[in-house]
């Protein structure tokens, strides 16, 4: 018997070569919603008001040990809110240079088992 594995829409939404609306894979769809939450500000999504990060506030925050300390409490405690049923956070990593943030994800797969490290950089 064959597995039908669903196809997921692709982030940020976008069209293929053939004009449908492009598709993604499990594991990077996991990578997608990863990105969602951290760069979602809290109140932007109607239905989830609470839903995101705001990791975009950082960008021009003084850097401090503090400051990175706290921001990866909350990325950590916003993915588990989340995601806790698709993915087990290892490590985060925040750092602000500039007007560039940039945040790594230590992730384990809960379906597969399988250790991911996604890298997420935004400018202002």
């Amino acid at each position: 018997m064959q597995t039908i594995r669903p196809v997921q829409i692709d982030y940020p939404f976008r069209f293929d070569s053939s004009g449908r609306t492009a598709a993604t894979d499990g594991d990077e769809h996991i990578r997608d919603l990863i990105e969602q939450v951290l760069f979602t500000i809290p109140g932007e999504r109607v239905n989830r008001p609470t839903f995101g990060a705001n990791l975009m506030q950082l960008v021009f925050a003084p850097n401090s040990p503090e400051l990175a300390a706290t921001t990866q409490f909350l990325v950590q405690g916003a993915l588990q809110e989340w995601l806790g049923e698709l993915i087990q956070v290892e490590a985060v990593q925040v750092t602000s240079e500039d007007a560039t943030l940039a945040v790594v994800v230590q992730y384990r797969i809960r379906r597969t088992q399988q250790r991911q490290t996604a890298v997420f950089t935004r400018e202002v």
